[in-house]
Formats: structure tokens, sequence, C-alpha cells
């Protein structure tokens, strides 16, 4: 009889135990859930704030974005990862900490490593050129001059060695064309100089161009998405080139992938997902991130490997192409 009535006991205590979990999963979310975004406050902020104030309305709670800037994105990262896997901390997972820094060697994770919920935005680049241009006209005239003249064209990516440095080394090597990269520590001087013709070309982002048009003669926009190319009033894309680049999908641009920790338990990562596709889903929220130039992405869960699993060695091409211009560069010095 005592054996009896352990059985029963057991039993009790593991209905209790479950009742108890089913009980804590159909209160998910019971209160505030963080997004954890690895840049200060800015464009790529407020799109991220839109899409977690529309996800909050769906679960009926709070869901502020949490600035967490610092080590090129990685310290975002680092700080969510730290956080318990409850669904409470979703990581705002931009592509420099989740690919390009584990790709340089700069983090100890992998994309793979992390549960995804849904593809949130993109925002392409661009390479603008100088209004009055005699020189070309369009940017495959460009590169015909830069073939004829290696070494001459100055450009500016920013920093060097940043993703759109990279995107546009790619660029330049498909086309055989050796240029100088002119580092700048605010974009608002590479403007300036590229506006006085002291820059050849320059990395454009969507929120320069849409804030002066009329500024730039955009050559490229470098992205197959016909979103991005919409952002740019319908300049050329790398579609449109008679040689093909080697950058497709998610690679040539910048992009936010929203994911939790790899143990969150599947139900409550269904419940963020579930959300998050109807808060994209918004034709409000859609006009909003448009707005400012963004492009709303729709790719789900189930898709996270296939888009996000080739940008990592398309990033690794991509910085072939960084050593090439140096390698190039110094032959003509």
């Amino acid at each position: 009889m005592k054996f009896f009535r352990k059985i029963r006991t057991g039993l009790a205590t593991v209905a209790i135990v479950t009742i108890g979990a089913n009980a804590a999963l159909a209160d998910f979310p019971e209160r505030t859930i963080e997004i954890i975004h690895p840049w200060g406050p800015g464009k790529a902020m407020a799109v991220s704030q839109l899409i977690a104030q529309a996800m909050g309305d769906e679960l009926g709670v709070d869901m502020p974005v949490i600035s967490t800037p610092g080590a090129a994105g990685t310290k975002a990262q680092i700080t969510a990862m730290a956080r318990p896997a409850d669904g409470y901390t979703i990581f705002d997972g931009y592509v420099a900490p989740l690919v390009l820094q584990p790709v340089l060697g700069n983090a100890d994770w992998n994309y793979s490593d992390f549960k995804p919920l849904q593809a949130a935005v993109s925002n392409a680049f661009s390479i603008g050129g100088r209004i009055g241009e005699t020189r070309w006209s369009n940017f495959e005239e460009m590169m015909a001059y830069g073939q004829a003249h290696p070494g001459k064209l100055r450009y500016s990516s920013g920093s060097r060695n940043n993703l759109p440095h990279m995107v546009i080394a790619k660029a330049l090597q498909s086309y055989n064309v050796v240029a100088q990269n002119i580092p700048y520590s605010q974009d608002g001087n590479a403007i300036k100089d590229l506006k006085s013709g002291v820059l050849d070309f320059a990395f454009v982002n969507v929120g320069n161009y849409i804030q002066d048009k009329s500024a730039f003669n955009i050559l490229l926009v470098l992205s197959e998405l016909d979103g991005a190319k919409a952002s740019y009033d319908g300049a050329p894309n790398i579609i449109d080139l008679s040689v093909d680049l080697g950058l497709s999908g998610l690679a040539p641009m910048g992009w936010t992938w929203w994911i939790v920790n790899a143990d969150t338990p599947d139900d409550v990562a269904d419940k963020l997902r579930d959300a998050m596709a109807a808060a994209m889903a918004r034709p409000d929220v859609r006009a909003a991130i448009e707005a400012v130039g963004f492009v709303p992405l729709d790719w789900n869960h189930s898709e996270y490997n296939d888009i996000v699993g080739p940008v990592a060695a398309q990033l690794g091409a991509m910085g072939n192409a960084l050593k090439w211009e140096v390698e190039e560069l110094g032959k003509l010095n």
C-alpha cells in the first residue's frame, strides 16, 4: 500500500508541475519584453520601435527597444545572450554582430546558435556620384573609366573595412577596377567632398538620399530587392548590370532578423513569431518602414538557414576583395 501511495503521490506531483508549466505558457507574456538593439538612436532604432510597438499590441505588453551600442554590435549580442531563455528578451539581430563579426573572428557564436522569429527589415546601400558629372553617366561607364585609369578613382565608404567598404570593393573587383578608399569619421564630410569633386563616388545610405535627393546621382543600388530599388526611386540595381557581382540575397546590405536564445521553449517562440508576423503584416507598419527608406522583409523562421546561411560565405568573399584592393593599390605605388 505504501508503494502505491508513493506512485499516486509521484503522479500527482508530475500533474501539478505539468499544469503549472501549461498555465505559465498560457499566461506568456506576463510582463515587459525587451528588444536589445545594437546601435544608438537613429532610423534603424526607430524602425525597430515601430515593429516592437505593433508586436506589443498583439501580445498586450510593453516592448521597449533598448539601445546597447558598442564593439561593432557585439556588446548587444553578448548582453542578450546573458539573459534567461524565457522569451522576455529578443535580440535585434543585425548582420554586423550576427554574421559579420563571427566571419571576421571577432565573435565566438554563429547565426545558427539562435532561434529565429522572423526577418524584420533591410536598408540597402548605394553608390552615388555627384550631380553634373561629365566623365560618365552611369555605373558601367564609371567602371570603364576606372579600368582605363587604375588607382585614380577616389571614393569613401565612411570608415575602412566596414560592410559598405566590403560590398563596394567586391563590386569594383568584379570589374577589375582599382580605386582608393578615403576614410572619413563623419558621413557628412564625405558627402561634402563628393559634391565638391574631391571624391568621385561614395557610399550613400538611404537616409542621406531621402534627406537630400537632389544632391546625388545614384549610380547603383547594391541590392536585388525591388523594395530597395524603390527606396532609391528606381535607380539601377545589381540585376541591371552586365556583370554578375556575386552579390545576392541579404549579403550586400544592412538587415536585421529578430531572434531569441536557442533554449527558448518552442511554444513561447511560436507566440512571439505569430505576434511579429501580425505586426509586420500591418499596412501602417509597412508604410512607416518604407517612409524612411527601409524595406519590410517577409521571410519566416523556417527560411532562416536558407536566407542567412549564404550571407556568411559571401561576406568571406567580400573580405577577400578588401585584401585584393590593398594588394592592387600597392602594385601601383
